[in-house]
Parts: structure tokens; sequence; C-alpha cells
């Protein structure tokens, strides 16, 4: 199968799209993997969207070397874009512009410090950015985190709103020195920020976040949003009275779905535009015309969709059973988009939104190693419940298949349809003659946002009966011995591929991904600790009984099944002490097993070698068990 892992890593991933204001232009990032080296590296490509148009690589360095280049920003007038670049020094940002259509590269910061999303002001005199001084490592949870020795301090490296002066050259701060920005957006008039935040550490109180007003000329901020729960992707309304932003129950940072609300800008009631919507807002955008743009995840697919503020009505504009990156003109005429499914490449569209043309061709020698993919639903305790099925290459109905359960991250997260990544197995495994079952139990995104909270203070059970309903409509519907199933997923589905086993034999083999096993002592031990409470209802000292009530640990003399247990080093989400807790509990039992564990790496694996042992130690493990 080193065919298939090969073609995977041979994905020109694509990463962010943007569309200059006057619709002239797309740029968009792309990741590409060194055959010789293995380094992989982020690149900038812009083009004309019309047919024709000449594809350009836009970069800080002499275009003949790979640099980590990415977080693109149109200038209000589209003539430049802003961009990050690490070509000066490996593993050091800075900030520039490019001059287009000419191409004339102009450096903006020399700092040394982490930099993240630039913005540009409405006049387009000066940029944002998100600064953080004397920053230890790369901000955001999936990073390794740094090793600690010594005395142990709560030093804490807030990220704040900088803004660069593009004539003078003058750098200033801006939001103040006590809170971590997580995301913002200049007010229309460029006076102020609307933005995210909380006091710091970051990846921990981004999950108790508020929204704030900060003054661009004098920082000064106010709290206009206190609600309890999580918050992402605020922006104002064309005339800078209101805010709007998505709301609800999200275990991770960047991992968006919930419903749509809006504020008063001056603070005040905060109202839901989406109550009981059966689907997840995932992003969204105030228009000129005063409707609200927004994406959703929804039963499996992805929508595009117009919401009006005052009337409540929503027009559906497009759906597609695909993963999407969207970005739209000022005026919502134009856009561009990252298409993506399990039959198609990534690839970059352009035009009105639904009646894109391809205008990129980066993967167009891929085709899928894998057979059809379908969208199942079944019933269980009251749900409709939704999840893919991967077909094995060279499906033969007369057959009788192996089955691999795939679970997804989150919990609050919907598995879509995709082109595989470099670690996703899961289409290796269809390649080499399993069914591979993606379900999106209760707690998914897709359903709405009831269906999202409805497994608070139940982890384990509501979602696991969903899940082995689903393995019963599989087994329904296609030929699949029923002897041979296995089960896997990385965070939230390493912990569900843990727990399952401690709850049914159904399952022959199981590859585990960065799990949790003991969720009271994970409390103490991981860097995001605040996700918990919202889950549980209370702190793990308060209400130790719910946390043990859920931890595979309790259950772990049930448990009988060959396990491959895989994590990060450094990974903080889910730290190295819980899969070794496992492991050490199944080789005390006498259960087969094996431990990798990848040397510092984080939660997201990133080093393209630990991916590929990973690919070929998970296939293994289950071709050993259920072949």
């Amino acid at each position: 199968m080193e065919d298939v892992a090969d073609a995977l890593f041979h994905v020109r991933q694509l990463s962010e799209v943007s569309i200059s204001p006057d619709g002239m232009r797309v740029a968009w990032v792309e990741s590409h993997e060194d055959p010789e080296t293995g380094a992989e590296s982020l690149s900038i490509y812009t083009r004309d969207p019309h047919p024709g148009g000449a594809v350009v690589r836009v970069t800080a360095g002499d275009g003949s070397a790979a640099f980590h280049e990415y977080d693109i920003a149109w200038s209000p007038d589209g003539k430049r874009l802003a961009f990050l670049s690490d070509a000066e020094k490996p593993g050091q940002l800075q900030l520039y512009t490019v001059d287009l259509p000419a191409g004339h590269v102009h450096r903006i910061t020399r700092v040394a410090s982490a930099l993240q999303r630039p913005s540009w002001s409405p006049d387009g005199k000066s940029l944002a950015i998100l600064l953080t001084e004397n920053a230890p490592r790369k901000p955001g949870p999936l990073e390794p985190v740094m090793a600690e020795t010594g005395v142990i301090s709560e030093q804490i490296f807030n990220q704040r709103i900088t803004t660069v002066d593009l004539k003078s050259g003058k750098v200033r701060q801006v939001s103040p020195a006590d809170l971590y920005v997580h995301e913002y957006e200049w007010s229309p008039d460029g006076k102020a920020f609307v933005a995210t935040a909380a006091p710091g550490p970051g990846d921990d109180n981004w999950y108790i976040a508020q929204i704030y007003t900060i003054a661009a000329d004098t920082g000064k901020t106010t709290s206009i949003q206190k609600t309890a729960m999580q918050i992402a992707n605020p922006v104002w309304s064309p005339d800078g009275k209101q805010v709007a932003f998505i709301g609800g129950l999200m275990s991770d940072e960047g991992v968006t779905g919930g419903d749509i609300f809006t504020l008063p800008a001056s603070g005040g009631e905060t109202r839901n535009l989406t109550p009981e919507r059966k689907a997840s807002p995932t992003w969204l955008r105030w228009m000129p015309s005063g409707q609200i743009l927004f994406t959703e995840h929804t039963d499996g697919a992805i929508g595009i969709a117009l919401l009006d503020p005052s009337g409540l009505e929503v027009k559906p504009l497009w759906t597609e059973p695909s993963k999407l990156a969207l970005a739209v003109t000022p005026d919502g005429k134009n856009s561009a988009v990252i298409r993506a499914s399990f039959r198609n490449s990534p690839e970059v569209w352009a035009g009105p939104i639904g009646q894109w043309n391809q205008i990129t061709q980066v993967n167009g020698a891929l085709h899928p190693s894998w057979g059809e993919a379908r969208s199942l639903h079944w019933m269980n305790e009251g749900f409709r419940v939704q999840g893919w099925l991967l077909y094995p290459r060279g499906f033969d109905a007369a057959r009788r298949y192996p089955l691999v359960v795939a679970v997804h991250g989150g919990p609050a997260s919907a598995l879509e349809s995709h082109w595989p990544g470099t670690w996703d197995y899961e289409a290796m495994l269809a390649a080499a003659g399993y069914f591979v079952f993606f379900p999106n139990p209760r707690g998914s995104y897709g359903q709405g946002e009831a269906f999202t909270r409805a497994n608070v203070r139940d982890f384990g059970y509501g979602d696991l009966r969903d899940i082995l309903a689903g393995v019963n409509e599989v087994l329904r519907t296609v030929p699949v011995d029923p002897d041979r199933i296995g089960i896997t997923g990385w965070s939230y589905g390493g912990y569900m591929t843990m727990w399952a086993i401690t709850q049914t034999r159904m399952f022959r083999a199981a590859v585990a991904g960065a799990g949790i096993a003991n969720y009271q002592s994970y409390y103490g031990e991981n860097q995001i600790d605040q996700w918990l409470i919202p889950y549980f209802g209370a702190p793990v000292y308060d209400d130790p009984a719910i946390y043990a009530r859920s931890s595979p640990i309790t259950f772990i003399k049930n448990v009988k099944t060959p396990t491959l247990i895989l994590v990060g080093e450094r990974d903080g989400e889910c730290p190295l002490p819980q899969s070794y807790e496992y492991w050490h509990a199944l080789k005390t039992l006498g259960v087969e097993n094996e431990f990798v564990v990848y040397a510092g790496e984080g939660h997201r694996i990133a080093n393209p070698e630990h991916r590929r042992d990973i690919n070929r130690r998970a296939l293994a493990w289950f071709d050993a068990h259920l072949k």
C-alpha cells in the first residue's frame, strides 16, 4: 500500500483562499512536500480568475526556495496583498506586502515575535496583526508544548492586536497587555476593533472568551458580551451599530459551530437569529445589503445561505457533500472557494456563489484509491444520525469485508466528504480492502445545537449507542463480516476508541490516537482544562464521580481487544500520560498492545515521516487482526 501512502503525500493541500475586493484576482495557499527531503512548505499563488489567467507565485524570497508563507489578506483597493513569510529566517515570520500585478515585495515588520492574521484598515493606510512578544512556541493548542523543568510558573504570553502604519512604519500595540486576543475585525469606519478575547493563557481561556470592542487609537477596551458559551467569528454590521457572532458548545478553538447571534456594539441583549436550526453555522460575514452570509455544517454536507436578521428568514444558496473554504467580495457578487470531497481532490474555484469555474489543476492527476462514498442515516433514541461509509476499492458484492469505524475528533466537529490528508490512514484502509465507517454521533455538528449538546454529562454513553446503531445500519446495508470489525480515532476519536472496547466486544482491533484514559487525572494534566466544565458541568474537584463515570480506566478490566496506542510526546490537549496510563493497564492485564510515542510532536502530528509511520502501523495492525 505504499503507492496509496505516496499518493496522499503528493496531494497539494489548499489551506486558504481569498478574492480581491474587485473580484479580479484570487489568492490561495498550497502545501507541498519535497520528495527528496520530506520537508513541508506553504506557498502563495494568485491568478486572474477569468479564462486564460496566469498563475503567479507570491514570495518574499527569490522564488527558488520553499518557505512557510501564508495568512493572506487583500488591501481594500485590491492592489496589494499582505502575507506572512519566514523567508529571511526559518521559523520567524515577518509581515510583508506585495504590489500586484507588478510583484514588488515590501517587508513591513522586523520583530522577534509570533505573528498571525494580518488585516488591512478600511482606508488601506495601516495593517493590524496579532502579535505575541517573546513567544516560546508557535501559538495554538495543536502545537507541541514546551518542556517544563525547574520551578514551574504560569508565565503568560498574551497575543495582542498590533497596528503598523504603512507610511511611517510605526508599530503600536493596541489591545491591553492582560488580554489574549483570538479573533478580531476592524470596524467599518476604522476607529475600533471587535474581538474575542480573555485573560491568558490563550489556549485554555479561549473557552471563556468574551466579545470586546477596542478603540484603535487609545486601546480602550469594553466587554459587550458575557453569555456563558464559546464564541467565534465576530463581525460588524455595515453601519457599525451591531455585532454578529457564532456561539454554542465548541470543544476546540478554530472548529466552529453553533447558532448565529447579534448584539448592540455598545453592549446589551444578545439575540439568537437561528434558534432550533437543524444545522451548525461555521462562518459568517455581514453584507452591505444588511443580510448575513454564512456557511454551515448540515447533515454531513456544507451549505451556504443568506440570513435576514430582521425577519430571521434563511435563503439557501448552495449545498454539497464536500469540504469547503469560502471567500467573497464585499458586494457578494463574486467568490472563491476551495472544494474537495471523497471523489474530487482539492482545487480552487471562482465565480458567483454556486456558479464557480475551476481555476486550478494542482491535483488533476490524482484519483481516488478507494471506492464509493455514501451518506448513511439511521434513527437512535429519537435522534436522526448521519455518517459516511467509504467502500473498499474494487468492491465485490459477493464478498464479505472487514469494517473499521473511524470516530472524528472534537466531540464538537463533523466528518464530511473530504479528500484525505497525509495522516488519514482510513483512506488507505479502504484502498486495502476495508469498509470504513465515519459516524457523526450526538455531540457532532450538522444537526443543530440541541444535537451538539446531547452528550453533556454523558460522554461515552449516548454517543457510543449512536455509533453502535450506525454499525448495525452498515451491517444491514453492505456485506460486512460482523466478526471482523475494528475501531479507531484521534483525540475525542481516540477517547471513544479507548472507551468503546471497555463497553462492548464488537471490536476485534483498535487503534487509539491521542486518547483520554482517565478524565480525573486528565483534568490536572492537560493545558485546556476549561473545555471540560461545559461538558461535565463542574470542575473535577467538585464532581469527581461524573468524570470517573466516563473514564475508560474505570472499566479497563473489560478490555480484551488488541490495541495500538499512538500519541505525540508534547501533546498539550491529550497529554502523553493519558496514553501511558491506558497502555500500562493493558500491559498489566495481559491485553495485546503496542505503544508508540512520536518525539517532539504536539496534538497535530507535523513531521511527514511520523505521519507515514502512523499510516503504516495502523494498516498493519488492522491487517494483522481483521484479515
